[in-house]
This record gives C-alpha cells, sequence and structure tokens, in this order.
C-alpha cells in the first residue's frame, strides 16, 4: 500500500519566537502556515491509496477518482511492459468508456473486450486521415494482445472447457479436429469425427487419445482420454469421452486465433534472382482453399491438393467486405482423407489487412 513518509518537522518551539513579545496575528499566522502544510500532505496521502478503493459516482469524488486512475493505469502499464503508445492508447480507451478501476477490467477478459470495443468503432468511424486511423487501430490491438497475454487461466479440469471448443484429436496418423458439444455429463460429449468428404469415423470403444486444445486466451492444453461409447446429441451422431482432471499446459499463442469458414484463394510465390537482386514472383496459377482458423500470425486451411511444406504462399480473401492478401509459409502439412490440411505462418501482412483480421478475430466489428 503506497503512502507518504510524514516526517517530523525540523524545529524548535523557539524558532518561533514564542517571548512575550509575539503579537496575536502572528501566532495565528503560524498556526494557519502549519495547518496547510498538514491538510496538503493528508490530501496528497489520500491520492496515492491503491485500486480496489473507489468512491461514488458523484460530482464530488469524480476528480479524485480521474487521478486515482492515473496512478493506477501507469502502474499497471510498467508492469505489463506497455511501450508509451500503448500506455497512451490504454488511457484513452479507459476513458472513453468511464473506466475508474483499470486493474478489474484488465482481469476481467469480458469486460475489457467491451471497453476495447467502443474505442475501436469510435476510430473506425472517425474522420481521421485512412493511414493514421490504421495506425491507431493497429496500436489499439497490439495494446489488446499484451492484456490478452497476461491473462492467467486457471484450467484444471476437461469440465471446465467451453462448449464449441475445437479439439484436436491425433488417430493413427490423422489429426482429427472436432467440436465439443457439451461437458457437463458424466463423460465428455463431442460431435463424431468426420473425413474431409463428410463421412463419419467411428474410432472403436476404449481407445486411447490425445487431444490438444487452445482456449479463447490463446493458451494450449492436451490430456489423455479414451472412448467411452457412441451416442446422439441433439439428433446428430456423438462421441462419448471420458473426462480428465489431468490438464497439460502447452505453451502460449503469440496472438488469438479464431475459428472460421472463409473461402480464400492461394498463389505460389517462388524467389527469382539472388543477393539484392532477389524478388518475389507470383504465379499466376490459384489454389482454392477454405480457411478453418486465422490470427494475424497465421491461419489453418484446408485445401484438396498437396502442398510441400516450405512453400510461400499469397493468400487472399474477404472479410466484412474487406480485402485482405498476406503472404504466408507452410509450417505443417497433415493428410485427412482426401484433401490437406496446412498450417501457415504469416511473413508479410499490411497495417490494413492486420487490422482487418484482428477485428474479426476479437469480434469487435460485429454488433
Amino acid at each position: 500500500m503506497g503512502s507518504i513518509l510524514l516526517l517530523p518537522l525540523q524545529v524548535s518551539v523557539t524558532d518561533f519566537n514564542m517571548d512575550n513579545t509575539t503579537s496575536p496575528t502572528t501566532l495565528l499566522i503560524g498556526f494557519i502556515v502549519i495547518a496547510v502544510l498538514i491538510t496538503v500532505l493528508v490530501v496528497i496521502n489520500k491520492m496515492k491509496k491503491p485500486p480496489g478503493i473507489s468512491g461514488n459516482k458523484s460530482s464530488g469524488s469524480a476528480g479524485t477518482s480521474s487521478i486515482f486512475s492515473g496512478f493506477a493505469l501507469r502502474r499497471i502499464a510498467g508492469s505489463l511492459g506497455l511501450s508509451g503508445e500503448q500506455t497512451k492508447m490504454l488511457d484513452y480507451i479507459f476513458k472513453t468508456d468511464g473506466v475508474t478501476e483499470p486493474e478489474k477490467s484488465i482481469n476481467t477478459p469480458a469486460l475489457l473486450d467491451r471497453h476495447f470495443r467502443r474505442a475501436y468503432r469510435i476510430i473506425e468511424n472517425g474522420k481521421d486521415p485512412d493511414k493514421e486511423k490504421q495506425y491507431k487501430l493497429g496500436v489499439l490491438f497490439s495494446t489488446r494482445n499484451i492484456l490478452e497475454n497476461s491473462i492467467l487461466s486457471s484450467l484444471t479440469s476437461t469440465r471446465q472447457l467451453r462448449d464449441d471448443t475445437i479439439l484436436t484429436v491425433t488417430h493413427g496418423k490423422d489429426k482429427l479436429n472436432i467440436y465439443v458439444l457439451s461437458t457437463k455429463d458424466d463423460n465428455l460429449i463431442v460431435e463424431t469425427p468426420k473425413t474431409i468428404l463428410g463421412s463419419q469415423i467411428k474410432i472403436p470403444k476404449g481407445t486411447r487419445l490425445t487431444a490438444l486444445f487452445f482456449t479463447k486466451s490463446n493458451k494450449g492444453f492436451s490430456f489423455e482420454t479414451r472412448v467411452v461409447g457412441h451416442s446422439t446429441r441433439n439428433g446428430h451422431p456423438a462421441m462419448l469421452l471420458a473426462h480428465s482432471n489431468q490438464l497439460r499446459f502447452l505453451s502460449q499463442r503469440r496472438y488469438r486465433r479464431k475459428q472460421a469458414s472463409i473461402a480464400c484463394l492461394m498463389y505460389l510465390v517462388y524467389v527469382e534472382g539472388s543477393g539484392k537482386k532477389q524478388r518475389l514472383i507470383v504465379d499466376k496459377r490459384r489454389y482454392n482453399g477454405t480457411i478453418a482458423d486465422v490470427s494475424v500470425g497465421g491461419c489453418s486451411i484446408k485445401i484438396m491438393n498437396p502442398v510441400q511444406v516450405g512453400a510461400r504462399f499469397k493468400i487472399e480473401f474477404t472479410q466484412s467486405d474487406v480485402q485482405v492478401a498476406a503472404l504466408g509459409q507452410v509450417l505443417r502439412s497433415n493428410r485427412t482423407g482426401a484433401g490437406t490440411f496446412i498450417h501457415i505462418r504469416f511473413l508479410r501482412v499490411s497495417q490494413s489487412s492486420m487490422n482487418t483480421i484482428n477485428a474479426f478475430v476479437y469480434e469487435y466489428g460485429s454488433e
């Protein structure tokens, strides 16, 4: 708890020359000076109270709340490693939404997104030139991403998973992506996996599986389970997995990722020349694919053609009526049924395209 050390006044009573010749007026002035000093110290001490102490929203406490929030914001920004521009952006976002308890907002993802969404729409609908607007949005999303990675996860059991979480299950040589349908029963209920052509894959009862998933805050976990049986859920085939209370933390993605189903075009890119004369050539042949998930750092694409790991592609797709383009490189390639599931790392993305992707991932553009 921050406090001010109140040092004793380094004077003696004789310094006030309190003899018989001292006039009442002189004494009164002396006492007033001392009272003013004490009042100033008390006011400053109150202003430095820690987060968690909030006054009412009456006009009389508005000034104190504003100063208090400023102190807390700078302390939090410093501990998170925010840059000067990001700290200014966070201050703008919180002031725009009238935040007086920044620490509470930062530790509440839904509340934090509400503040950022409001600021995003104000900037997006503002009258700034496009270049300045894109820069501001870039700072906004970079700030949000740092705060995203500062929120700790407390997952310890599969019973805590959200419905619609996507599990990546390893079965033989295949990696199957399946949705969680329910976690509230005795077993973890997931959709029955399918091939890329849509036919069901019925994994035998008793089969042991390793599952991987990422939370909304980009933290990766894995767990061991087994197939308990098969059933139906809302008229659709489902698979029952054993719950696990031993989730193993794997890693944290650098950027938030969102599941999607977006049609895209891919053009092979190759390097021509050497040294300083190198240039990238975009092949005219194109491949059709479907983006299964995306972040500003990369995406996963379902494609029918086999693709070589390390290959570079120009990827184009449309989101919210905005054309997005990125240069990416294939990190991994997994055959699934009759098609291929590839994981792309973006090498080059314009600021405008990054902002469009982030608005989609964080759902700031939707009402």
